[in-house]
């Protein structure tokens, strides 16, 4: 069983405040996330297993964005996301 049996897939936008480690401006921020919504019924060829882990399974965000860069003119410099937090459960 793969996961886009069990989960509708669909990307979002969501503004988020970070600071330019090298010009230390602070600026709003678009980060892509992929959010996934567990469907609402499970397929009917799932076995026993797969139907506990469907039944178990929560919504979820996975971050697409590592690095952005600064609005900032001058310096335009590709920084990271400084959070570890790459997933997110709704």
């Amino acid at each position: 069983m793969q996961e886009r049996e069990i989960f509708d897939e669909r990307q979002e936008i969501k503004k988020a405040s970070f600071s330019c480690p090298n010009c230390r401006e602070r600026n709003d921020y678009d980060v892509r996330w992929l959010t996934r919504r567990k469907k609402q019924q499970a397929p009917r060829q799932l076995s026993e297993d797969d139907r506990a882990r469907f039944a178990k399974s929560r919504d979820y965000m996975v971050r697409v964005d590592d690095q952005l860069m600064c609005k900032n003119m001058r310096c335009r410099k590709r920084f990271e996301i400084p959070s570890s937090q790459s997933v997110v459960f709704i």
